[in-house]
């Protein structure tokens, strides 16, 4: 019978996986391709724009990642317990509560817009550019943290397939649209933000109708103790949210200390890098997502050996997806950077370089962010919330200002690769505790 409940759930992580990243993958082709393209039609100066406005777009993603998975993952524990109906108010509490912030934040987005950019790192010669990219984002930024809420219950639901339709729908029309816009209506980098715009815009109206669909079991129900389902939610969310809005805090440390050490060539090159990372992270956040539902579950429903054998599969992907990210990045660095912006001679002799010395910390980073998914589905919030602070803001804050001040400007590329290998040790040293306590209550 064990071996049947473990092989089922092999069976089942394998069919969310492909979803899940694949989901996650296309989640940053709005980045991705904004980069490529705008790089291409405005040169670096296009690229450095986009690794100013960077920070934007975790902020916006964090919120949907904090009310997404901290509901989802609470909805899965409670499905997992027999208590649809907990599970049902979950869902709806944190789409009512998820909705206001987004509102909130957008009002604050574009009220203050030119004032963030240039707090974010913009000069007098980028924040035209960079306004233009914002005009058509302002209109519906709250469709893209909206968005990731419905596609975290969506895929919980176990509906990944239907997440992914969403997301492929309107990063196919954002690709499509990037090339029509930019250059054959030659909007530049407002043509840009207009086909990220209408992507969103297109796969929201697919989320809606996987939503409401006969085939959906989540339901909108009258919400009870809403202050105590927001504080759970919040709680079991917030790691996710620090995760990406300390990409957004450490591409503003970055940016500025880029521009005091290098100048405006190095912050190109970093526009190429920060956007690849955010592929990375998108693809170890899919590995997470396959792996997350099924341990949430198990854990609610005591079924612990089926916890410990997802939480295998997700541990052997990271360390999988780190390998690859780190060979794509050591191989084609040049490569890469032409691909993401039309070079200059001075950006090709200092890229192959500094892509690679970042690059290194790819082979860590998928077991950093699968670790946060890990304390989170066993209801570790306070451990979840510790790797990803001490990880994206404290350890790594400190890393930036602190290597190229005593050791030289060469060791900022470094920051990212040692707070990795610090961290890491760390989460193992956690994940170690909480598997022995898994096999004790096995034992039990």
């Amino acid at each position: 019978m064990q071996n049947s409940t473990i092989s089922s759930v092999k069976k089942t992580y394998f069919k969310y996986i492909g979803s899940c990243i694949g989901s996650a993958m296309i989640a940053s082709v709005y980045a991705f391709v904004d980069c490529i393209m705008v790089g291409q039609y405005e040169g670096p100066n296009g690229t450095a724009v986009l690794a100013v406005i960077m920070p934007i777009w975790t902020l916006i993603y964090a919120i949907g990642w904090l009310f997404g998975i901290g509901g989802a993952v609470l909805m899965s524990h409670a499905r997992g317990d027999g208590d649809k109906h907990r599970g049902d108010v979950v869902f709806t509490v944190a789409n009512i509560v998820g909705i206001v912030v987004a509102l909130i934040t957008w009002i604050v987005m574009v009220v203050w817009c030119e004032e963030l950019l240039v707090m974010f790192g913009a000069d007098q010669e980028l924040l035209p550019l960079a306004m233009k990219y914002m005009k058509w984002i302002n209109v519906v930024m709250p469709l893209f943290t909206i968005g990731q809420i419905w596609c975290c219950f969506i895929r919980n639901d176990g509906r990944p397939q239907k997440a992914l339709l969403a997301v492929l729908c309107g990063g196919v029309f954002n690709v499509i649209g990037d090339y029509v816009l930019v250059f054959v209506v030659d909007m530049g980098i407002e043509g840009a933000g207009l086909a990220t715009a209408l992507g969103q815009v297109l796969a929201s109206i697919v989320l809606v109708v996987n939503l409401f669909s006969k085939k959906s079991n989540l339901k909108f129900v009258k919400p009870t103790r809403v202050l105590y389902f927001t504080r759970r939610i919040l709680t079991t969310g917030f790691a996710t949210f620090v995760t990406d809005v300390a990409i957004g805090i450490l591409a503003i440390l970055f940016n500025n200390q880029i521009m005091n050490y290098f100048g405006a060539d190095a912050l190109a090159v970093y526009g190429v890098i920060i956007n690849f990372t955010a592929f990375v992270q998108s693809v170890s956040y899919g590995v997470g997502q396959s792996s997350q539902p099924l341990m949430a579950s198990n854990y609610g429903a005591k079924n612990i050996p089926c916890v410990r054998y997802a939480g295998k599969l997700g541990w052997m992907s990271a360390m999988v997806i780190g390998v690859v990210m780190l060979a794509v990045v050591e191989i084609f660095p040049l490569q890469i950077t032409r691909l993401f912006m039309s070079t200059t001679p001075e950006v090709e002799a200092i890229a192959p370089s500094i892509i690679r010395l970042y690059g290194l910390s790819y082979l860590l980073l998928p077991l950093n962010i699968f670790a946060t998914y890990y304390c989170q589905s066993l209801l570790k919030a306070r451990s979840s919330l510790f790797i990803s602070l001490f990880r994206g803001l404290l350890f790594s804050g400190a890393m930036v200002y602190l290597l190229p001040l005593l050791f030289g400007k060469q060791l900022l590329w470094w920051a990212m690769t040692i707070t990795e290998l610090v961290t890491l040790a760390i989460a193992i040293a956690l994940s170690l505790h909480y598997d022995k306590a898994l096999r004790q209550m096995k034992c039990d």
